[in-house]
């Protein structure tokens, strides 16, 4: 089973196909499953934001727990 990429990894590849796309040399059917590679690197790179987010989240949250606001 193929290791999942790292979010840096993901965009990498999708600023490829981005490139190989505007590049419009490629066959039709190269062309789709390019795009939907992107497709599919973009809904990675999505939920992992998300999950970015959640844990910065939670770590500010836990942070503003453990020491109060001094008045």
């Amino acid at each position: 089973m193929a290791k999942a990429k790292t979010f840096e990894e993901s965009m990498e590849r999708l600023e490829e196909i981005v490139s190989e796309l505007e590049k419009n040399e490629r066959p039709l059917d190269e062309t789709i499953a390019l795009f939907e590679e992107g497709l599919k690197l973009v809904k990675s790179c999505d939920s992992q934001l998300k999950s970015f987010e959640a844990k910065v989240e939670d770590l500010t949250k836990k942070n503003a727990e453990e020491t109060p606001d001094e008045l």
